[in-house]
């Protein structure tokens, strides 16, 4: 039976030095930066952030330079990811053009569309988001429906992308559209696109979540033109294409590391008081050791990444298990301090409030529980 690979892998030298830059950056930029911002970590959107970590050049660390990258490892990269995280730095805007549409475009796209697009995403002024989820076709993603027909023009498309994070503010979205149908191969005819958001026919609708930020995005597509030039690889190549682009989206610190900056806050105030309870010992212990498992193997994938695998599987894993630890969080922080949390209330109980109110999310993004454990079943040789 197949079984998980989760090797150790550890940190290259240079790290450390690496790390403190990055930490004595962070202290500069977030200087009395708010809890309640600093909970929407990854969802936070500053364009002038995410250019300052452009000039850095902390996007793109590991694509080629004649494409604005630096040439730096996977596990480099990875350092900049948890250090960013960890703090609560603001890093929504540029965060998909670096994590996978980057790397889907040095994989599959043309040397014009590298040139078009890579120097101005590693520059933090270039922002990408990804369609893929439709009405009535969330994680099931060969079920989409938004049609690409050919034309002497290019592609003309007609349909509606669901749940798109940041279309609203993204300049440009990698789509998966369906371009034939095949009989009885459900994972055929599905073909991906790079379309400018600012293209005649597209309208983009925010969707007000529960905290009444506007994340998420319905984008309709009406005879929506896209040339050819615009295609990402094959027609019809989509469905592998996807497939290996969730690697990158499923696996990184963000799948664990989305509560941290409210971790952080409940351990600050926990230790500061006379009356803390064993329980809240045992469960801060708890909480550490398994997010410091759950460390050890989003590394050992960068690892594999690194490696040039493709370790779907285990990333599919660490995506499930991470979106279970940060659902709990919010509801343990409550229990342990003994009191509800409210918006507007500022500091620990602000960003609380905004975690309570968008946990339930967090089992959504990158492919639902049902969806990723079929996924580990199938690629366990259970299904």
């Amino acid at each position: 039976m197949q079984t998980f690979r989760f090797d150790p892998c550890d940190l290259p030298d240079g790290t450390q030095a690496l790390r403190q830059e990055l930490r004595d950056f962070l202290a500069d930029e977030l200087t009395d930066y708010p809890a309640r911002k600093r909970a929407e970590t990854w969802m936070g959107w500053d364009a002038d952030f995410s250019r300052k970590m452009g000039e850095r050049g902390w996007i793109g660390m590991t694509w080629p330079k004649q494409y604005g990258g630096h040439e730096r490892s996977a596990l480099e990269r990875y350092v900049v990811l948890e250090e960013m995280l960890s703090a609560g730095a603001p890093v929504a805007a540029h965060w998909i053009g670096d994590r996978q549409s980057g790397p889907l475009l040095l994989n599959y796209g043309t040397e014009e569309q590298r040139q078009k697009y890579l120097p101005r995403i590693a520059s933090g002024q270039c922002f990408f988001c990804i369609g893929m989820s439709e009405p009535d076709s969330g994680s099931d993603l060969a079920s989409v429906r938004t049609r690409a027909e050919r034309t002497d023009e290019g592609w003309r498309v007609t349909g509606t992308k669901l749940w798109t994070s940041g279309a609203h503010k993204s300049h440009v979205m990698i789509a998966l559209f369906r371009t034939s149908t095949e009989e009885g191969n459900r994972h055929g005819g599905l073909t991906q696109f790079l379309v400018d958001l600012d293209t005649p026919g597209i309208t983009v609708r925010p969707i007000k979540d529960l905290s009444g930020n506007a994340h998420f995005n319905e984008v309709i597509f009406e005879d929506v033109l896209v040339p050819d030039s615009q295609r990402v690889g094959e027609v019809g190549g989509g469905w592998n294409q996807v497939t290996a682009e969730l690697a990158y989206e499923r696996s990184g610190p963000e799948r664990y590391l989305s509560c941290y900056p409210l971790v952080a806050e409940l351990v600050e105030e926990l230790s500061g008081r006379d009356d803390v309870g064993e329980r809240a010992e045992v469960e801060i212990g708890r909480l550490v050791a398994e997010l410091s498992t759950l460390r050890h193997m989003s590394v050992s994938v960068a690892g594999m990444l690194e490696a040039g695998q493709n370790p779907a599987l285990e990333a599919s894993v660490v995506k499930d298990l991470g979106a279970v630890l940060e659902q709990r969080i919010p509801g343990l922080a409550t229990e342990l301090l003994e009191r509800p949390f409210h918006l507007g209330t500022g500091g620990l109980d602000e960003a609380a409030a905004y975690l309570v109110q968008n946990a339930p999310s967090f089992s959504l993004r990158g492919g639902t529980r049902e969806i990723l454990r079929g996924i580990i079943a199938r690629g366990l040789g259970l299904r």
